[in-house]
């Protein structure tokens, strides 16, 4: 039987959460972005609750699990290769921003100043490997094999003149191997966070476009959400997109 103290502890408790949207994302620009939009989405009722997170993995387990409501870190190529061997039921919402992925050194300032036999660190998980390979192959430095698009791996190169090697490094570690590699393949949230402006201070950059623009995503049954749909409607409010252009000068392409 529920005594008078008792309901009202649970009627404190619902009040406390209603509104409120968990939102997992990795700090920069993400998080950055989401702070932007707390404010305008508190005008609306929604007490928006960011939780960062410093690797590609967790921001989905948590939204599996439904610790979070939604997160906003990765791209659907990603998202898709993700969920081949951990299905967690994480839909696409809307596609946000591209965040392109960069070659970066410390020891040449040109792709053709790579020396025969240089390492190169590229992400190791799937999605970002591939994509890190495809850049390399429009840079000129490599061939991949035809068809191998989203899932190629090194074992998919089929010309490598320069006699290049890699080493594959968990995203996160990658602007820390710039000074133990001859050159970095970096995502942008992890080359700002070491102050790598990715327009200025990268050798090769993807281009606008790039697949792999950055997605809201949810559960299927959140897709519908209305506090899901209102932060959607932040993120590609006008301010946001002047936010992103002036915060970020040009280093993150709004995608809306």
């Amino acid at each position: 039987m529920r005594t008078p103290a008792l309901i009202a502890t649970l009627a404190l408790l619902s009040a406390a959460s209603a509104g409120t949207l968990r939102v997992g994302a990795t700090p920069v620009p993400a998080g950055d972005l989401l702070e932007f939009v707390k404010p305008i989405l508190a005008k609306q009722g929604v007490t928006l609750v960011i939780r960062e997170f410093s690797d590609y993995v967790q921001p989905n387990v948590a939204l599996g699990e439904g610790s979070i409501d939604a997160n906003l870190f990765q791209h659907v190529p990603y998202l898709n290769a993700f969920q081949e061997n951990r299905p967690l039921n994480i839909v696409p919402v809307r596609k946000i921003y591209l965040p392109p992925l960069g070659l970066y050194s410390k020891r040449v300032s040109s792709v053709t100043a790579l020396k025969n036999g240089a390492t190169i660190a590229i992400p190791n998980d799937p999605s970002n490997g591939a994509r890190a390979l495809q850049l390399l192959q429009r840079a000129g430095l490599i061939r991949l094999r035809d068809g191998a698009g989203a899932k190629a791996s090194v074992r998919d190169i089929v010309s490598n003149v320069k006699r290049l090697k890699f080493r594959e490094l968990e995203a996160a570690q990658l602007p820390r191997a710039l000074a133990d590699v001859d050159a970095a393949i970096v995502n942008t949230n992890y080359a700002l966070e070491v102050g790598l402006n990715p327009t200025k201070d990268s050798i090769f950059l993807e281009d606008r476009n790039s697949v792999y623009a950055n997605v809201l995503a949810t559960t299927k049954d959140k897709v519908r959400n209305p506090d899901v749909l209102k932060l959607v409607a932040a993120l590609t409010s006008p301010e946001a997109k002047a936010f992103l252009l002036k915060k970020y000068s040009g280093s993150i392409i709004p995608a809306f």
